[in-house]
């Protein structure tokens, strides 16, 4: 996630979403930069919309933080008129509104993800022009270029809950090893007929992938520690 409009291009962040057997399984990183400063290092990108509904956030973060305030206010005043719940499609139906109607000035590619008593258990991938694309599983962020493989490999229809959350768990955490922009904690949200279970995976406590340093308090632990010099002095 980015705080800095003068980089357009950069979409610093891990989202993932995923659909499984009961429901779907949202997750993200936690970093927030501002070109090379991490500014945020344990931000949730992973927002409430309505009691059953969820969205994924990557981009510029003001302006995934003001559609996603719109969308929640419109929901909530959806809701009362229509006396239940919204669907995951009306949801992601008013963010596709948003998002292609202010293509011009909106910087963010966003997940939607939720659990209704008609579909069940749905994931729409909206990213920056605006579409939206209902699909079993999406991706999205600067570090979703390197899963794509992965995800092709280890997705799998009618997962159960546990190997739904422990796919996206995997899977932000080797973006993480691979994608400066994409780092800190791992935080899931688990989305059933049963209501929400919200996840925290400390960053220290993520499998270390190839070639990926141990966890460090200080730059004087590195410095002291065993091995090759990583610098002359």
């Amino acid at each position: 996630m980015d705080l800095n409009l003068d980089a357009p291009h950069s979409m610093g962040t891990t989202i993932i979403g995923v659909t499984y057997n009961g429901g779907v399984v949202l997750g993200a990183d936690s970093r927030t930069s501002t070109g090379m400063y991490v500014a945020n290092r344990a931000s949730d990108k992973i927002t409430q919309l309505t009691d059953n509904v969820y969205v994924c956030r990557s981009g510029s973060a003001a302006d995934s933080q003001v559609v996603s305030d719109y969308v929640r206010y419109f929901l909530h005043q959806h809701t009362i008129q229509l006396g239940q719940p919204a669907t995951v499609k009306v949801s992601a139906n008013l963010i596709r509104m948003l998002a292609y109607n202010n293509k011009n000035m909106l910087q963010t590619g966003l997940i939607v993800g939720g659990w209704d008593k008609y579909e069940g258990g749905k994931i729409y991938g909206i990213p920056l022009g605006g579409t939206v694309v209902e699909q079993p599983f999406a991706s999205g962020g600067s570090g979703s270029s390197y899963l794509y493989g992965f995800f092709d490999q280890a997705w799998k229809e009618n997962m159960t809950k546990e190997e739904a959350e422990q796919l996206v768990v995997k899977a932000v955490s080797l973006a993480i090893a691979r994608d400066g922009a994409s780092g800190g904690v791992v935080r899931t949200v688990i989305i059933n007929s049963e209501g929400v279970t919200r996840n925290f995976y400390p960053g220290d406590k993520l499998q270390l992938w190839h070639e990926e340093l141990e966890p460090q308090n200080s730059l004087l632990d590195i410095l002291n520690a065993a091995g090759p010099e990583p610098m002359a002095m």
